[in-house]
């Protein structure tokens, strides 16, 4: 059931004819899963993970603990719902433990990242408190390790 949604979730550039023969499947009955999963919400978007700092493009990421006053009838949704439209904002989870909500922000420069914090994030009215912690290199990311050269997993035929 969830087969195709894991292929293509580690690669999505497949083609429907490559995805068939990975699943026992039709073309056709590949094509009907994607555009169902896609209408129903459940494939949200196609992306490209990219190693900025082989790329050359200068930027910070930042986890921020936030501690978050529950709003009477909507919980944390509407505090976590306006912090997720920023642009800056990359990421934004409900978490269990010490605090309420990771976010997840991106930004040029350390102090443009602490400018975020200070004027938009930490002055919401149910925002109790916020801790920042800067990425200082990224070893994995979705699955990906960085620096690693992909390998070669074809089967060698010896003729």
């Amino acid at each position: 059931m969830y087969k195709i949604l894991e292929i293509i979730e580690k690669n999505c550039r497949l083609t429907e004819e490559q995805l068939a023969v990975m699943t026992g499947k039709t073309r056709e009955e590949v094509r009907g899963s994607i555009k169902n999963y896609e209408n129903d919400g459940v494939i949200l978007a196609y992306n490209t993970l990219i190693d900025w700092d082989k790329a050359g493009k200068d930027t910070v990421t930042a986890l921020i603990e936030v501690k978050v006053t529950p709003q009477r009838g909507e919980g944390f949704d509407k505090t976590a719902e306006r912090i997720a439209r920023y642009p800056q904002v990359k990421g934004c989870y409900l978490m269990s433990g010490g605090f309420d909500l990771t976010v997840i922000i991106e930004g040029r420069t350390m102090k443009e990242v602490a400018l975020f914090v200070a004027e938009k994030l930490a002055t919401l009215d149910s925002v109790l408190s916020t801790a920042t912690h800067f990425v200082l290199k990224k070893y994995k990311d979705k699955g990906i390790i960085f620096g690693k050269k992909p390998e070669d997993d074809r089967e060698a035929i010896i003729l």
